[in-house]
Parts: C-alpha cells; sequence; structure tokens
C-alpha cells in the first residue's frame, strides 16, 4: 500500500515483478502474489516475456556495476542449450494451463504453483467460470471473431498455423501480398460492432477510397481511353486496404484485451468435437509455407525430424476461421454430415505491381478500380496506401501455358495487345517479366458446404465455410459479415448472458449446451441460403468485369436502375451493386429483389419496343392515308378514334 500512495491510487493494472527473490522461497512468493492479488491491489502479475525477432531490450541496473555485470554477460553469448530447454518446458506448461489471462509470461507464479503443487492458486484464476472459446485462424475475420467472444467476457485463445501474421517475414499462404482487398459496407458494419473504440477509425486511416471503376482501352483509331463507372448513383464508395495492415490493426486489439491469448506456430492436428478437446502442434521453427498449391517440405536438419510437441486443449466452443483448406473443417466433417462442394474455375491469377513516382504519388488515379477487359480474361489495379498499386491479370490457365512458352518475347506482346497502356508506361518490361517468372501463377477456388456447425461445439466461418472468387470484392466481407451474424444470434439464444443466476448445476450446463447448439444450428439455417448466393454472384461478376462493362445494354440498364433510384427512391429500386456493395440486406433477399427489378425492366422494355412499333405504324399509315386518301381519309380516322 506504502508503494501505491505516491500514484495517488489503490491499485495497479499490471505488476511487473523482475527476478525471483534469491532469499524467499519460490513457494512463499506465490502464496504472497497470491494474497496481494486477492486484496486487489493488482489486476494481472507479468514478468519478463520472451524476445521476438527484431525486438531491442534496455540493459539497465540500480548501480552502475549492475550495468557492467549485465554487459558482461550479454557479451558471454546465449543461455546453455540445457537453460534454454527448461524455461521452454516452463512456458509449455503455462501454454496449456486454462486460465483467464493476457500473455503466458503473466502467469508465471501460478506455473510454479503448478509444477512444485500440482494446482493453481485459486485467484490466479478468478473467471475460469467464462465460457472458454478457441479461435484456429488469426487472419481477419478469425480475429474479429476472437474480438467479438472476448467483448463478451469468454476466455479466448487464438491458434494460428503461421507465425506472427504483424511479422513482415512471416509469408502468406499465398505467398503473395494476396489480392488488395476491397472493404465495403458489411465489413465495415460488422467492425463498427465489434465493440473495439477507435477501431474503425484506425482502420479507415490507411484505406484509399475507391468511387468508381475506370476501364481502359484502345479504340480502332489506336487512341488510348479511360472511362470511368461509378460504384454508387448517391456517391458510395468501397475502400482498398492492405490485408496485412487490417489484421495488425485486429490483432493490436486483441493484444490489449487480458482475456485473449495468442498462440502462433500451432497446427491443428486433431479434434474430438464430442468431448470439446482438440489437438495442437507446437511449431519450434515458424513454418514458411503450408498451402495446397505448395505443401511444406520437411527440413534438412537432423533435429528438425523430432516430433513437435502435441497440446491439448478443451474448450466449450471451437469456430474455425483457418481458410478456404480449412483443418477445422476437415476434422467437423468427420462428425457432422457436411455437403460439400468445390470448384476451381478454369483461371490463374498472378500478383503484379505498380510502383509510385519517383514524387511519390500515384502513377494513375488512386480513386478508382481500374480493369483492362479483354473478354474472357482480364487485368486489374487496385491503390494501396503507399501510392503503389497492387495488380492482377486473371485469364484461363491455356493462356498463362502458352505465355511461359516463351514469356520474354509473349508477355510483352500480350499485354500491348490486351492491356494497352500498362506496360512499359505504368510497369517497364523488364518488370513485368520478373513479376511473371517469379510469382506464383494460383487457382481460384469456389467452396459451398452445409452445415457450418456440429451440435454446440463447433463452426466455420469465413473461406472455412464458403471460399468465393474475388469478382465481387465480397470474400473478406462476407466473413466479417458471418461474425456479425453468428454472435447476434449467440446474444439471442442468451449464450452470453452472464447476468443471469447460473448455478454449478449440471442442468444449468445442460441448458446452456442446448442454448449453444440451438444458437449454432439457427446461425447454419439464415447463413447458408446467403452464402450460397453471394458464391454465385461472385462467379457471375467475372463476365461482368472482363467483358459487360464495355458493353452498350449493361450501361444503358446500369443508367435506368440507377435513374430510378435516384428520382423515384419510393420505388426501392437499387443496382445489384449497390445492395451487395453498400447494404447489409441478405444476400439471398436482394438476389430475389434484383431478379423482380429485371423482370420489370424487362416488361417495360418489351412495351417501350411494342408501343415504339406500333407508333411508327400508326404513322406510316397516316401518312400513306394523307398520300392517297386525301383529307377525308385522315377525318375519319379521326372521327374512328373519337367514337
Amino acid at each position: 500500500m506504502q508503494a501505491l500512495w505516491p500514484l495517488n491510487d489503490d491499485q495497479v493494472n499490471v505488476l511487473y515483478r523482475h527476478t525471483p527473490d534469491p532469499n524467499t522461497p519460490l513457494e512463499e512468493s506465490a502464496v504472497a502474489f497470491d494474497e496481494l492479488h486477492k486484496k486487489g491491489l493488482f489486476k494481472q502479475l507479468a514478468y519478463h516475456s520472451a524476445l521476438n525477432i527484431g525486438d531491442g531490450i534496455i540493459i539497465g541496473g540500480s548501480k552502475t556495476s549492475q550495468i557492467d555485470n549485465n554487459v558482461k554477460d550479454i557479451a558471454k553469448g546465449p543461455l546453455a542449450k540445457e537453460a534454454v530447454d527448461a524455461m521452454k518446458n516452463v512456458w509449455d506448461v503455462i501454454d496449456s494451463l486454462d486460465l483467464y489471462r493476457p500473455r503466458p509470461s503473466q502467469l508465471f507464479s501460478a506455473c510454479i504453483q503448478e509444477l512444485l503443487f500440482g494446482s493453481i492458486l485459486p485467484s490466479m484464476s478468478s473467471n475460469t467460470n467464462k465460457a472458454k472459446v478457441i479461435v484456429c485462424g488469426a487472419g481477419p475475420v478469425g480475429a474479429l471473431a476472437a474480438l467479438y467472444a472476448a467483448k463478451r467476457g469468454a476466455n479466448v485463445h487464438v491458434y494460428e498455423l503461421r507465425d506472427d501474421l504483424r511479422h513482415p517475414s512471416t509469408t502468406p499462404l499465398n505467398f503473395t501480398k494476396s489480392i488488395n482487398l476491397a472493404l465495403s459496407e458489411r465489413g465495415i458494419n460488422a467492425i463498427r460492432y465489434a465493440g473495439a473504440e477507435g477501431l474503425l477509425e484506425d482502420l479507415f486511416q490507411d484505406t484509399v477510397p475507391m468511387h468508381a471503376r475506370m476501364i481502359h482501352g484502345r479504340r480502332q483509331s489506336g487512341q488510348l481511353f479511360e472511362e470511368s463507372q461509378k460504384y454508387d448513383a448517391r456517391g458510395r464508395y468501397i475502400r482498398a486496404v492492405d490485408r496485412a495492415g487490417l489484421n495488425k490493426s485486429l490483432l493490436d486489439a486483441l493484444d490489449r484485451l487480458p482475456n485473449v491469448s495468442l498462440h502462433f506456430n500451432h497446427k491443428l492436428t486433431g479434434a474430438n468435437f464430442d468431448k470439446k478437446t482438440a489437438w495442437f502442434e507446437q511449431c519450434d521453427h515458424p513454418r514458411q509455407t503450408d498451402h495446397a498449391q505448395n505443401p511444406t517440405q520437411p527440413q534438412s536438419s537432423s533435429n528438425d525430424q523430432r516430433r513437435a510437441t502435441e497440446i491439448a486443449v478443451d474448450f466449450e466452443l471451437f469456430i474455425g476461421a483457418d481458410g478456404a483448406h480449412s483443418a477445422t473443417r476437415f476434422h467437423m466433417m468427420k462428425y457432422a454430415r457436411v455437403n460439400y462442394q468445390q470448384e476451381y474455375i478454369d483461371t490463374l491469377w498472378c500478383e503484379f505491381h505498380i510502383k509510385a513516382t519517383k514524387s511519390n504519388d500515384f502513377a494513375i488515379d488512386p480513386h478508382h478500380l481500374h480493369i483492362w477487359p479483354a473478354g474472357s480474361f482480364m487485368f486489374i489495379a487496385i491503390p494501396s496506401p503507399d501510392a503503389s498499386f497492387t495488380c492482377t491479370l486473371f485469364a484461363p490457365a491455356s493462356h498463362f501455358a502458352s505465355i511461359s512458352e516463351d514469356s520474354q518475347a509473349n508477355l510483352p506482346k500480350f499485354f500491348d495487345q490486351h492491356f494497352p497502356g500498362v506496360s512499359p508506361t505504368l510497369i517497364p518490361t523488364s518488370d513485368l517479366l520478373a513479376q511473371f517468372q517469379n510469382n506464383l501463377h494460383l487457382p481460384l477456388i469456389s467452396i459451398k458446404c452445409s452445415p457450418y456447425h456440429y451440435k454446440s461445439s463447433v463452426v466455420i466461418l469465413g473461406d472455412a465455410a464458403h471460399a468465393m472468387v474475388p469478382f465481387y470484392g465480397q470474400g473478406m466481407n462476407a466473413g466479417l459479415e458471418d461474425v456479425r451474424v453468428l454472435f447476434s444470434l449467440l446474444d439471442s439464444h442468451g449464450v452470453y448472458n452472464y447476468s443471469a443466476p447460473s448455478p454449478d448445476t449440471a442442468d444449468a450446463a445442460d441448458t446452456r449446451v442446448q442454448h449453444l447448439a440451438s444458437a449454432l444450428s439457427a446461425y447454419t439455417d439464415h447463413r447458408t441460403p446467403d452464402a450460397h448466393t453471394i458464391n454465385d454472384l461472385a462467379l457471375h461478376n467475372y463476365h461482368e468485369m472482363s467483358s459487360n462493362v464495355r458493353s452498350p445494354l449493361y450501361k444503358l440498364r446500369k443508367w435506368m436502375e440507377e435513374t430510378v433510384s435516384v428520382w423515384m427512391p419510393w420505388t426501392g429500386w437499387r443496382t445489384q451493386y449497390t445492395r451487395v456493395s453498400f447494404e447489409n440486406q441478405r444476400y439471398s433477399e436482394l438476389e430475389q429483389e434484383v431478379r423482380r427489378q429485371g423482370r420489370v425492366l424487362m416488361g417495360t422494355l418489351v412495351i417501350g419496343a411494342v408501343g415504339a412499333i406500333w407508333m411508327v405504324g400508326l404513322g406510316l399509315g397516316v401518312l400513306l392515308g394523307v398520300r392517297y386518301g386525301g383529307v377525308g381519309y385522315l377525318k375519319e380516322l379521326l372521327n374512328g378514334f373519337v367514337r
């Protein structure tokens, strides 16, 4: 208490303990910290944590002699292997504990208690009555799901196959920066309801507004042209966002929560979804690649051939957000009767890059998604906050194969013919060739499945449930919306109603399991038709982007729909793109509305065409009658109309 007086406070959030007192037995220290915690003098206990690559340290001490000794000890080099292995065993025990904690390092005394006595001091786990939620996958969807669960008081553990995704050295599973993401209303709305103050505003700082498509081409005269096509008649826009930046913001938000633990380099190896236990393999070394198109290769070192440590983790709810090649889905299919459909479309993609200008500005208009349509293939460019553009070539596999036969000669010719103005103006020929040869030519997959859950145990979200092609810019947005829909149903079924009395009885536990099972079943029923709809719309939109955007009929329909939307808003008429990208209407419902609009529009055009033909015929009849029947014929015709 005396140490707190100068702070004008009666407690601290985190008490940092530097080293155990060599003159005090460890068990006495643990008991002392337990008593302080019970008195409410601190919320969390922290010890020095392990350093990551790129971290720095400050060498300090109370006396110059201490600094001297510290420098000398550092100069001696790494600790002995036996000491490192001993400490690693300590951290392995900590990681396996089912505790409410910000980080494993904050439970060092609890770990010592576990090692010495085989039990944990009660106050160190004061919130173990809360639900334990496992999230598999730390991408944007998994991170947002963890955030939603944590804000509802659950103890959340996030397990990720790769190294910390915030580290620049971590390789994405597709080995590229990935197709730049388009953040639209559905994703924004999901983040808005995450309960993380300031998160959305911080994200917007690193986005680039895109108000329209910019269609590029070459006229028959040889002149290059650009044509802007606004996304929305009311001026709404989507945002280009860097995937790594978005992921970092979400993970940083999780880092600030005391009931979230992040576990990187952990591979899901098995699960018993009846007993609610999962097994993860702890990878000693960051896994560089693990992807269906380029499986992880074993390391050559004999030390790396040893079997990795495997841990068992119990849970109340397991959320799988681990991508299109989901391990969660794979293990869930051993328990649930999942209908599964997978389709690789006959289109590959390759990433390219347009650099910023010498004055560090955008080379082309940054507020457009740029498209060079070419019928069955296309080239697109999406702005990045650093004034560059991430570009993607989408084309049938046969085109990639023919270009690759002699890329030095074929690639520049191909781009000049189909994507005029790209190279060498925006991408020097040497860079174009290097990027085509060095960047992988990756497939596009579309996945549908159902159900998305098993009993009260597990649920899959995002690409794990409904991977889609990127042509509507809805893959990530739909995944983030999954999170909002899931937790709204969990809330409406009373799963996170901690304020209600919940005695520790079998009946109370059974009731909670029933609520959870009902919520997950409702999620599958609600979300399946929506996910299947947007999967289909994304496939169909490829033809619109690569071909229809230059069609006069497409432009006429777009103009008619936007005109009705602006001048007759009471009709509820909106374009399909507006409904998908700027509203939160269910995908399955908006598709039905758009079909109805299409029927009305087609009927209007048919009636208009018939009316026009009738009027033309009437005019010709009048002219011929006057020409051959004189004025008397015209009078008789008019009298007929009057009668």
